[in-house]
């Protein structure tokens, strides 16, 4: 095929380089290449991008590496799509000083980086506990962007909300509203999940005030918070009062981004609901029900504790 006068598409192409490449024959790779630019050179920038995306999803980051500097070496410049795809690979792959290495070279090549690379390095970092990092990160990167929505603002307060520094975590949060940022259903859940897990019940209170304000329905989050909050406190006969500006006969959603869990875990209310709603099967599901069901089931722990 490569002495015929037949011109394999892209795909085919970046396969066979993908081949060749994974078993370290880059004598093979390169002659590849060069009988593409020969042939049709037209088809080069698509074969360049797909063989990177080959050998960043198998973690073959040298592999990668190679194609990015052949891909220079010829002339062709790393686009945006393929600039943010080799940082996510470092970030799925690559130790963090290689992540950091790779985000700063996109930062030099003036690519911006975009939504998708962004959640991969923030979860590597949280993957790593390493959230002050986590936080000079999505700092460096721009907390003012407004194309990738809350997600940045969420970030950095997701960083304080994980060591419970809630001075931080109040302050970064007035800083993005003056900003202009409206919260949504994630930064009210971030706040909602520490001022739960610290037991403060005031807080919480004037978050979900906001939150109503703001016309931001909650979620099962945001019911576990208020849930967990008040039988650890064991005020569970006060939770009819607590739940007052919350309507509990909604039908259950869990629409909080699945990074916030990565962090700050789940709930006893929310793991326990969600073993009920996968068991049994229902049309409908309320919070009330939910509520009523694990209120009984603490009910009943505690009198086989006290029985003991």
């Amino acid at each position: 095929m490569m002495n015929s006068s037949f011109v394999p598409d892209a795909e085919v192409v970046s396969q066979m380089i993908f081949i060749y490449g994974s078993i370290r024959d880059f004598k093979m790779v390169a002659r590849i290449l060069h009988q593409m630019q020969l042939k049709d050179v037209e088809i080069l920038p698509d074969t360049f991008s797909q063989a990177i995306s080959y050998f960043g999803k198998s973690g073959q980051l040298d592999c990668m590496e190679i194609m990015i500097k052949e891909m220079v070496s010829m002339g062709f410049p790393v686009d945006s799509a393929t600039g943010n795809a080799y940082v996510s690979y470092y970030s799925a792959f690559g130790s963090l000083a290689d992540m950091e290495a790779a985000y700063g070279r996109l930062k030099r090549s003036r690519i911006l980086i975009e939504e998708e690379a962004i959640r991969a390095l923030s979860f590597a970092y949280i993957k790593e506990k390493r959230f002050y990092a986590l936080g000079r990160f999505v700092q460096d990167v721009g907390l003012g962007r407004r194309n990738v929505g809350n997600l940045l603002w969420n970030l950095l307060l997701l960083s304080y909300a994980a060591n419970f520094k809630m001075k931080s975590l109040q302050r970064e949060f007035v800083r993005m509203v003056e900003a202009g940022f409206s919260p949504d259903l994630n930064t009210f859940n971030i706040r909602a999940l520490a001022f739960s897990r610290m037991s403060l019940l005031w807080d919480l209170h004037l978050s979900l005030d906001h939150m109503r304000h703001e016309a931001v329905a909650p979620d099962l989050v945001t019911y576990g918070c208020v849930v967990d909050a008040y039988l650890d406190k064991r005020l569970g006969r006060n939770l009819k009062f607590a739940l007052r500006k919350l309507d509990w006969d909604d039908s259950v959603s869990v629409m909080t981004d699945p990074l916030v869990f990565e962090v700050m875990g789940k709930g006893d209310f929310h793991m326990n609901s969600e073993i009920v709603l996968e068991n049994v099967k229902k049309r409908y599901w309320s919070y009330k029900m939910l509520i009523s069901i694990y209120l009984k089931k603490k009910f009943r722990s505690n009198q086989i504790f006290w029985n003991y």
